[in-house]
């Protein structure tokens, strides 16, 4: 299955320091090129344009060197490479159709992404990763946000500003992807709506602590997820007169509409 896939090549990529690069050049070469791949074989069955999938694994490219993302166009193009053809692929998968729910797909991956970024901060800059962009966090080092430099009072604050601000574009992101919710099989809808909503309460919960910059991981308690579900099922049940509208806060991706 597509997170099997997924998982597999994300594993080969953060497996340990060492450039896996051209491992990773080669397989999109014989995923293109072999009909008789398994992956080849997965796309074909599932309607999923190939140039998708080599967009993830040109994300994973990307993970091979030193990462210092400069700005919020370089992160939100990386969040897409890595989660948002994710979000596109499952759309084909679970049966969407309409293909003006592309970019509420890739969306709803782009902010899980940023989730993932904001909660792993620390475990990232240890792998010689800076997901926060560059022109939010000036004067910030690697050596900081590893916890190798003690930070001053300053540096904490422009980090905790820099994360605040990431964590206002995810939800921008996730509301994105809840307006595409209409064009989801009703099946699965409330299903997507859920597991998003969970993600997204490890920004809120994040968000809410509010304090010093934090090396260990949040993460949601069994109590909170059962929260956070009661509560997406009581919006879902009403969720016809939630005015969930597409707002552009990106420029169109290149493969965005295959």
């Amino acid at each position: 299955n597509l997170y099997s896939i997924c998982r597999y090549y994300d594993n080969i990529a953060d497996m340990d320091k060492e450039d896996k690069s051209i491992f990773l050049k080669n397989s999109i070469k014989e995923i293109k090129n072999n009909k008789e791949n398994v992956v080849n074989i997965f796309l074909q069955q599932n309607s999923i344009n190939i140039l998708i999938f080599i967009d993830l694994i040109e994300g994973f490219i990307k993970d091979q060197k030193i990462v210092k993302i400069q700005n919020k166009n370089e992160l939100i193009t990386y969040s897409y490479n890595v989660a948002g053809t994710v979000g596109l692929m499952m759309s084909r998968i679970i049966g969407v159709v309409d293909k003006k729910a592309n970019s509420s797909a890739i969306d709803l991956g782009i902010a899980m992404q940023l989730t993932n970024i904001i909660r792993d901060i620390y475990e990232d800059a240890q792998m010689n990763r800076i997901y926060i962009p560059a022109d939010l966090i000036p004067d910030i080092t690697l050596s900081m946000l590893s916890g190798e430099q003690k930070l001053e009072t300053k540096q904490e604050f422009v980090i905790n500003n820099a994360i605040q601000q990431l964590i206002d574009l995810s939800e921008k992101f996730y509301f994105n992807g809840f307006s595409g919710l209409k064009y989801i099989p009703y099946k699965t809808r409330l299903g997507i709506f859920i597991a998003a909503n969970i993600y997204r309460g490890i920004s809120l919960k994040i968000r809410s602590k509010n304090k010093k910059y934090s090396k260990k991981r949040i993460y949601l308690n069994s109590l909170e997820k059962f929260i956070i579900t009661i509560k997406s099922i009581s919006i879902f049940m009403f969720i016809q007169f939630i005015n969930y509208k597409y707002k552009k806060i990106r420029d169109k991706l290149q493969n965005e509409n295959l």
